[in-house]
């Protein structure tokens, strides 16, 4: 490491020193009733958006505003060197996977109520934790969460097929992004000999630069449904505004929850979600939940509440973040 590096990398440690004693008075509980909160308010501020821009064009507007943001925050670029070429599949991969996530769930929210999208989001997480860990358990909650699907699904099944769709298809994108975010959060100092005493890769890191990457992946389709926006300056700002409600303040909080919250604690709130996006529906969207929309939901959150994910193999696990199987954006894509 040159002179130059060192005396840069001293000057970060020196400015993260009182931001960090400053955010370890914060409970860590708050950090996550944040990003619960944020979670869907950005969603539901694209859906007032969706008059005058189409879905794929606010999809682009928040990816971009992310990328620019993680961009000018993080230098994700900085890591090319460093890198191997499965890393940087994995970080093409997972902006792929970031660009047709965002634009699929825009394209069901227009469609479909936020808080049913959001509970058939959820499916795949409590699918991936039944296929990693067969228990009774886990097969209890993927039938609770299947039954409270099925609920949703009844009731604008036969009046939105293509909405229901783009849902189901987000839903699997959402377990990509699992998979894939897993990776990146696990990367550790990015296996180069050269990398040695620098500071390791993290997965904030890493998610800029597949940001990045999602950018440029959306933009052909999304970039046209934009244009719109550039000739309204204030139509610019509120997809900006959606950008950093959606993609920077729930993925920054989340990681200083999980951070200090026990896995079984996060696990546990990540049930505060699909309430959360019936509130905000309501709320925001006028969005108003049947007593059928409310019990597949409920049933959806019980199966949250009782899954339970399964151990991550080997010495690492001790050291991983809590919950780092679902990672923090998991919620900073919506």
């Amino acid at each position: 490491m040159s002179r130059s590096e060192e005396t840069a990398s001293s000057q970060d440690a020196a400015a993260r020193r009182p931001a960090g004693k400053t955010l370890s008075r914060v409970p860590p509980a708050a950090f996550f009733v944040t990003s619960a909160i944020f979670h869907y308010l950005g969603p539901s501020f694209a859906v007032l958006l969706f008059p005058h821009v189409d879905a794929p064009g606010v999809a682009w507007l928040r990816i971009a505003t992310a990328a620019i943001v993680f961009a000018g925050w993080r230098r994700p670029w900085r890591l090319r060197r460093r890198l191997t070429g499965r890393q940087r599949l994995v970080l093409l991969g997972l902006g792929a996977v970031l660009a047709a996530m965002n634009t699929v769930f825009y394209l069901a929210i227009a469609r479909l109520p936020l808080s049913t999208v959001g509970a058939i989001e959820f499916l795949g997480t409590i699918v991936l934790a039944a296929l990693g860990a067969r228990t009774r358990r886990n097969l209890a909650a993927l039938i609770l969460a299947v039954s409270g699907v099925a609920a949703l699904t009844d009731i604008r099944l036969v009046e939105q097929p293509l909405g229901f769709g783009f849902a189901f298809a987000n839903c699997g994108l959402f377990m990509l992004y699992i998979i894939l975010g897993h990776r990146i959060a696990t990367t550790g100092s990015g296996g180069r000999p050269s990398d040695m005493g620098r500071r390791p890769m993290s997965g904030i890191d890493q998610l800029g630069a597949a940001m990045l990457v999602a950018a440029v992946a959306a933009t052909p389709v999304g970039i046209t449904g934009a244009v719109p926006a550039f000739t309204h300056p204030l139509w610019l700002l509120w997809g900006a505004g959606v950008g950093v409600c959606s993609s920077v303040i729930p993925y920054v909080t989340d990681q200083l929850a999980m951070a200090r919250l026990p896995r079984a604690t996060f696990a546990l709130m990540l049930t505060l979600l699909p309430a959360t996006a019936i509130v905000v529906g309501l709320v925001v969207l006028a969005q108003i939940p049947t007593w059928q929309d409310l019990l597949g939901i409920g049933l959806v959150i019980t199966g949250i509440a009782v899954h339970h994910d399964p151990p991550s193999p080997g010495p690492a696990s001790t050291a991983a973040p809590p919950h780092s199987r679902v990672p923090a954006a998991v919620r900073d894509q919506r």
